[in-house]
């Protein structure tokens, strides 16, 4: 294997500490979860946007014309295929 390039190496090889200050800490981890809240919060907004998109575009839908179905009528194409003559084995 070629050995890593210097800014390849410096880029893996970075490792964030936390700070060693106690308020620092506190408003470090304060911020990770606000952010995380705020994440989810717009990962909710954004779904239940989509899902009401769709139930009003459902409901704004204009209804079929009733069809035949309801008189005991299939309609479709149908193909009729013939019985083949005997077994495709070797036999």
């Amino acid at each position: 294997m070629p050995p890593m390039t210097f800014r390849f190496q410096r880029l893996f090889s970075y490792c964030p500490s936390k700070p060693r200050n106690p308020l620092l800490r506190i408003l470090v981890g304060v911020l990770g979860v606000a952010l995380l809240a705020l994440l989810v919060v717009f990962g909710l907004v954004i779904g239940l946007g989509m899902l009401l998109f769709a139930a009003v575009r459902r409901l704004m839908r204009p209804t079929a014309a009733p069809s035949r179905a309801s008189e005991g009528v299939i309609e479709g194409e149908f193909v009729h295929v013939e019985k083949s003559p005997g077994r495709l084995g070797l036999r």
